[in-house]
């Protein structure tokens, strides 16, 4: 009797064994097949790179713009600090004090020297240089047409250096700040302005422009941008 129950059992013994055994097996061949299916196909990592490239396209322009604008405000803040140099040089040694600016026609670099104005200039340097304003990527114009004379427009084909002058008490000897055009009732100033280059024409100043304008015989000097540096 004990044998029977013995042997009656044993296939339902059996059974689960081999029950357990399949269940151990499909765990194994799924982990195989998973291990099989990772990483990524080819249509996925397609729409993946078009996703990219779509995101550059529309991010780039905006990237650019700022670059270009911060270039602009660092040279401005250049040639602001060029002039008070000057100007404050001019009052201390009680000597007239002149700031020339001229774009390089090898290196395309715009310049600048702040010197005596009886001794001239000795040493010329990129504008901006110290604070990365990376001068051979911007343009470079002037609404001057001689030393602390303003003419009508501004230029970006300068022919010659651009000055401005202090004399020893730090005004501007002789100025000329142009004729206001209505409906201004104000002259235009001394003008120097940088501008970012046009996409269409590299000579041409595109719409992102930055200047300090000096007002005043005192040398009042104020920033202005874009549409007012015109």
């Amino acid at each position: 009797m004990g044998k029977l129950s013995l042997n009656l059992l044993n296939p339902i013994h059996r059974n689960g064994r081999s029950q357990q055994r399949c269940l151990v097996n499909r765990l194994r061949c799924g982990c195989r097949y998973a291990q099989q299916d990772a990483g990524f196909t080819l249509i996925e990592l397609i729409v993946v790179m078009v996703m990219i490239g779509i995101l550059s396209a529309i991010a780039a322009p905006g990237w650019l713009a700022f670059v270009n604008r911060q270039r602009v405000n660092k040279a401005n803040d250049a040639v602001l600090a060029a002039l008070q140099e000057a100007q404050r040089e001019a009052k201390k040694t009680k000597l007239s004090y002149s700031v020339s600016f001229q774009k390089n026609s090898t290196t395309q670099n715009v310049e600048v020297a702040i010197y005596r104005t009886d001794i001239g200039i000795s040493t010329w340097k990129p504008l901006g240089a110290d604070v990365g304003a990376d001068s051979d990527k911007f343009l470079l114009g002037a609404n001057l047409t001689s030393q602390n004379t303003a003419g009508s427009s501004v230029s970006y084909t300068l022919s010659t250096s651009t000055k401005i002058t202090f004399d020893y008490m730090g005004i501007l000897p002789n100025a000329n700040f142009g004729t206001a055009t209505a409906p201004s009732t104000e002259p235009p100033g001394l003008k120097i302005v940088v501008a970012v280059p046009s996409s269409t024409n590299s000579t041409l100043a595109s719409s992102v422009k930055r200047c300090v304008i000096v007002k005043t015989l005192l040398g009042s000097m104020l920033t202005a941008k874009d549409a007012e540096c015109n």
